[in-house]
């Protein structure tokens, strides 16, 4: 079943599968802000003082970052799309499961900020435990183009400090609060406070523990990986998330940003990022 609804006075797309796994994705950004696997509960984390709406980026679920990855570049913070209206294109229910599909193309305004002809396409599909996001990247112009790019996921826990991230053992990293690169040695990560980190070259599942149970993180195309919580300092001075929720929230996203993607006239990118509770 796919039924138009309203999510932080927007309008949104509710997914549900045969089997009652659901999900949950607003045209702004196309931004998934809820994933509840079949005969279990809430797996992603949106802040209760989350905002949507014209310019504004909504505080948890899956953003889409793109065209660029934070400040890494001339264009806003997280590039431009996340706070773009995009187009409901189709839904559908198969083989059992039920798959969305969102387009955002360049118009004036994006080509204001960056100059190039792009569609791109978010596609989500759900059943049972599994839920898998798809980004792709079409190059309408006439000329190259490169970007970075991430699905900037933020997966609920019960309480953070208690979570173990398993996978990044032996990877180089960026630590992007002291600016520092280092090789991982720990394995699994647990955390006690603010964390930013860029993990290149991350070709191996992930795999996150929490009191909810274990989780399974996979990707295809995106290179890399951020590995982000505020911490209770920096969660303070967020104006959209509770003093207390960074305990309640783990970024682990998919991304390409060491290695800008790049993308010729009529050629396609396209990245997938996959859960498995």
């Amino acid at each position: 079943m796919i039924e138009p609804v309203q999510v932080l006075g927007q309008p949104a797309m509710r997914l549900r599968a045969p089997d009652g796994a659901q999900a949950t994705v607003l045209l702004h950004g196309a931004h998934i802000v809820s994933w509840i696997p079949a005969g279990d509960v809430e797996r992603l984390y949106l802040s209760p003082q989350a905002v949507a709406g014209e310019g504004q980026a909504v505080r948890g679920g899956i953003p889409v970052i793109f065209p660029q990855f934070e400040k890494r570049g001339p264009l806003p913070r997280h590039g431009f799309a996340r706070n773009r209206a995009w187009q409901w294109v189709e839904g559908v229910t198969r083989g059992g499961h039920v798959i969305g599909v969102l387009r955002l193309g360049d118009d004036e305004a994006t080509r204001a900020l960056w100059p190039h002809r792009f569609e791109a396409e978010l596609s989500l599909s759900l059943s049972g435990l599994r839920l898998d996001v798809e980004l792709a990247v079409t190059n309408t112009g006439d000329s190259t183009i490169a970007f970075t790019t991430a699905l900037h996921t933020y997966l609920r826990c019960d309480d953070v400090r208690r979570a173990r991230l398993g996978g990044l053992y032996g990877l180089r990293y960026l630590d992007s609060l002291s600016g520092q690169e280092q090789r991982h040695e720990i394995d699994p990560q647990s955390f006690v406070g603010e964390i930013d980190r860029i993990y290149f070259d991350t070709t191996g599942p992930l795999s996150l523990s929490t009191a909810m149970g274990r989780m399974s993180i996979e990707t295809e195309g995106f290179a890399d990986a951020v590995v982000w919580n505020p911490g209770p300092d920096k969660a303070k001075s967020l104006a959209d998330l509770p003093d207390d929720d960074w305990l309640r929230m783990l970024c682990v996203e998919a991304a390409c940003i060491g290695h800008p993607v790049r993308v010729a006239p009529g050629e396609e990118w396209s990245g997938r990022q996959g859960f498995e509770a």
